[in-house]
């Protein structure tokens, strides 16, 4: 049977995302085949799907539909009851489930959200979780609460679905006091010692609890008449201007919303200037009330001005607005990645992940996952913390990639750029970037910029290079960044964002030059399919390796295999198998796996051999039958470029496996490149590569 978990919320706002961020994080490291399940959901606004079915289902890539993923609407589930067909309702959800246990090993079932009738939604999910027999894990939320009211909330929760037969596997309070959570959870601990269940605290964090703009905006149904663009600021705190300037200005505090009606021009301009200024915080909008918007003379100030805040206006007076957007509660999306990761990050440092194993532990493990791989290749950056530097710091995925990194603290970055633009830049793409946690680099101004130029100087010198061409050259943040790796102040370089591949490749030849016995760096992606993860090299670099530079690539290509924990079997790819075909391109490769297995008989080589071949063992056994390669090949050997970056693209689009890459191989010290049309999820793969070769 599917093993399953059934969040129920014992109210609303407890926090229902970062729970199931958290778990299905953990559930994905165990197997890719996990689906997520809201038995009931709100009705659709304006065409809208469910917030946080597209939240999990588009930041994990589940392999399913926003249709799948429910049963059926709050209305719907309302006209079936009240027509005395409760029995119809629940067939409805049992069978859409049940068409998902047959796909995935895990489902993460998830509780209605309370936006209706909190008694009626409470009773569903204690039916729901019932009649689809899975365990329940419950959710409080602990704001403005004490350890009493906590415990009496999760206590009534317990025993309600325990009255019902359904079993209850844990508890987690949310949004504690972070000055009580100590408190909380020794007496939470104390007060349930004789239930055997998973029990977690968590801290209330105003990175995940404070609503953004756009959340105030859409709850509020306020017109946005400027900085469309900058609606996903987080909003801290809320200011209301009703006095005049001088009173007003030294009470706007950071990340400001700041409400007024919409005729005081004067707090319009004051806030615009406070905006701009070094001497005041930053302000996160502008709420204009009473339905009246700003005069000619001053919209054409605000139209001049570039990356505006934004600027809303509503209807409703003042007062009726203020406590309005008192009320609305932080919204968590699928682009939110810089909050998806502290989410993650509080779950994984508060929920006691070893218990929760055990409950998963029921999961088929079939290979290593893309989660999995991903998690353990994490778990090895952050034992040994490398100082990784990125070139192009002022490309807002690199920045955005940087402040996930700086937040889980899993690598130290060294950003170049002026830090005044990159830190524009951030504020500009809304990107939470805490730049105390990085640093940043002005090439020019460097202290040992000129130990750099003369360093490069000496190596170059015999090429031609004088001291104005090296300086010209350091002053690149290529050859820059090159050289911090090369003068050990970093133990790595990522590049290629903005940059070409020869841009990237180039200064690293000359000044980090290839590992000794090496006369050729290639590159390798790691493609992590659904039950394993196979290496395919060279599918970048070399356009048409010959046989003595194939045979490197093999080589070079299984000893990073090794470096990532992977037992290299070698396949060496052709058109044909074993002695069945001939041709020019067939010797190319049977000459290779010679060269390779008399330099390493140590490892296992096959070739030539055909894909199929390779990786499957039916094929394998039948062409190549006693083989130690032929159907469990690992590391694939590409007899060319347009061969290999072809394949690694076709089996990329069509299985959905996550491509890491790519990893150059072959210098004495790690920098790795990026395409140019690369994803924040690809830069933060490769500096987490680029890391754990770095500390090798």
């Amino acid at each position: 049977m599917t093993n399953s978990i059934y969040i129920s919320t014992a109210e609303p706002n407890s926090g229902k995302a970062l729970v199931a961020l958290g778990i299905l994080e953990n559930s994905l490291r165990k197997s890719s085949k996990v689906g997520f399940f809201k038995p009931v959901i709100g009705d659709f606004n304006s065409g809208k799907e469910d917030e946080h079915i597209s939240l999990v289902i588009e930041h994990f890539g589940l392999d399913q539909t926003h249709e799948e993923a429910y049963g059926l609407t709050l209305k719907r589930a309302n006209e079936l009851i009240s027509q005395g067909k409760k029995d119809e309702m629940l067939e409805i959800v049992i069978d859409k489930y049940k068409k998902l246990e047959e796909r995935f090993d895990f489902i993460l079932i998830e509780s209605s959200d309370y936006k209706n009738s909190i008694t009626l939604e409470h009773s569903l999910n204690i039916e729901f979780a019932k009649n689809l027999a899975t365990p329940v894990l419950i959710l409080t939320n602990a704001h403005k609460k004490s350890l009493e009211d906590c415990s009496d909330s999760l206590r009534v929760a317990i025993d309600e679905f325990k009255s019902n037969d359904c079993q209850v596997i844990g508890a987690i309070v949310n949004r504690v006091n972070p000055d009580i959570v100590t408190e909380v959870h020794t007496g939470l601990a104390e007060k349930f010692a004789s239930k055997k269940m998973l029990l977690s605290t968590i801290p209330a964090d105003e990175r995940i609890s404070s609503p953004t703009i756009r959340d105030i905006a859409e709850h509020l149904d306020a017109k946005v008449l400027y900085g469309v663009r900058n609606l996903d600021v987080l909003v801290d705190n809320m200011t209301i201007a009703a006095m005049q300037m001088q009173n007003f200005l030294p009470k706007i505090k950071d990340n400001s919303l700041v409400m007024t009606p919409g005729d005081r021009g004067d707090i319009v301009l004051g806030t615009l200037s406070a905006h701009r200024s070094q001497n005041y915080p930053n302000i996160a909008g502008l709420l204009l009330t009473t339905g009246l918007e700003p005069d000619d003379s001053i919209k054409k100030v605000i139209e001049g001005m570039k990356d505006m805040f934004p600027v809303l206006s509503v209807k409703e007076n003042t007062y009726h607005t203020a406590n309005s957007a008192a009320d609305v509660t932080a919204s968590m999306r699928a682009n939110d990645l810089t909050r998806i990761a502290y989410a993650k990050e509080l779950f994984e440092q508060h929920v006691d992940s070893k218990m929760l194993e055990e409950l998963l532990s029921t999961v088929k493990i079939d290979g290593m996952t893309p989660k999995m791989f991903q998690y353990t290749l994490t778990q090895r950056a952050k034992k040994k913390k490398a100082k990784i530097v990125l070139p192009e710091g002022n490309d807002p995925r690199i920045l955005e990639a940087t402040a996930i990194l700086a937040t889980q603290d899993i690598v130290d970055i060294v950003l170049l750029g002026k830090k005044d633009e990159l830190v524009d830049i951030a504020r500009k793409n809304v990107i939470n970037l805490d730049f105390d946690l990085v640093e940043v680099i002005n090439p020019v101004e460097y202290s040992k910029f000129n130990e750099y130029v003369n360093t490069l100087y000496e190596l170059r010198k015999h090429k031609g290079m004088n001291l104005d061409m090296a300086t010209d050259a350091m002053s690149d943040v290529s050859y820059f960044g090159t050289m911090m790796v090369q003068m050990g102040d970093a133990q790595g370089m990522v590049s290629g964002a903005v940059h070409t591949t020869a841009a990237t490749i180039r200064p690293a030849l000359q000044v980090i030059k290839t590992k000794p016995g090496t006369s050729v760096v290639s590159s390798v992606f790691f493609m992590s399919l659904p039950d394993r993860v196979l290496v395919y090299g060279d599918c970048a670099v070399n356009p048409n390796p010959n046989s003595d530079q194939l045979a490197e690539i093999a080589l070079s290509s299984a000893e990073t295999a090794i470096a990532f924990g992977i037992e290299p079997k070698i396949a060496m790819l052709s058109y044909s198998s074993g002695s069945s075909g001939s041709g020019e391109e067939v010797e190319k490769v049977r000459k290779a796996t010679e060269i390779a297995k008399a330099k390493r008989p140590d490892l296992k080589i096959e070739g030539p051999i055909q894909y199929d071949a390779a990786v499957d063992a039916t094929v394998g056994q039948k062409k190549m039958p006693g083989s130690e390669v032929a159907g469990q090949a690992n590391v694939l050997i590409f007899p060319d470029l347009n061969t290999g970056n072809n394949t690694y693209k076709a089996v990329q689009r069509e299985t959905g496996a996550l491509a890491i890459g790519p990893v150059l191989q072959g210098l004495n010290k790690p920098v790795n490149d990026l395409s140019r049309g690369c994803l924040v999820e690809d830069i933060l793969n490769t500096v987490i590569i680029t890391a754990i070769q770095g500390i090798q």
